[in-house]
């Protein structure tokens, strides 16, 4: 069970808001200057109010920020989820899905590589200079 406020929607602050999505003002402040969540109107005299929309968004951006979509790429998948299309969507999600591969394969070679020098760790005898040391320094 969530801490959302039971408010109707248009009916939460800026505090509330960020309460119910799990970030601090600051960054909801953050996003409507990058354009990421409207700013709602201020009522003469009175506070902005958020509705289930802008939590809606900051779920959003949250969840993109998870998969490894940068803020930019993000504002793209908001315009599309603002009106274009669908396939738009898929072609930036095969994208990055094509990015996290090649980090998964340069983050596999790295693994094979320390896994390697740290056996050689172990296996030098002696007074005989580090291999870990010697492979990190190109000899």
């Amino acid at each position: 069970m969530t801490n959302t406020p039971s408010l109707p929607d248009g009916g939460m602050t800026i505090g509330d808001l960020a309460k119910a999505a799990g970030v601090n003002v600051e960054t909801i402040r953050f996003y409507q200057r990058k354009g990421l969540i409207p700013e709602p109107d201020r009522p003469v005299g009175g506070i902005r109010r958020y509705g289930r929309t802008d939590q809606s968004r900051l779920s959003f951006i949250k969840s993109a920020k998870r998969l490894g979509f940068s803020l930019d790429e993000t504002a793209q998948l908001l315009q599309l989820e603002d009106g274009e299309s669908c396939t738009q969507a898929r072609l930036r999600a095969e994208s990055k899905l094509a990015e996290v591969r090649l980090k998964l394969a340069d983050l596999q070679r790295m693994e094979a590589a320390l896994s390697g020098l740290i056996l050689l760790c172990g296996s030098a005898k002696g007074n005989v200079r580090c291999p870990l040391i010697a492979a990190m320094e190109g000899h």
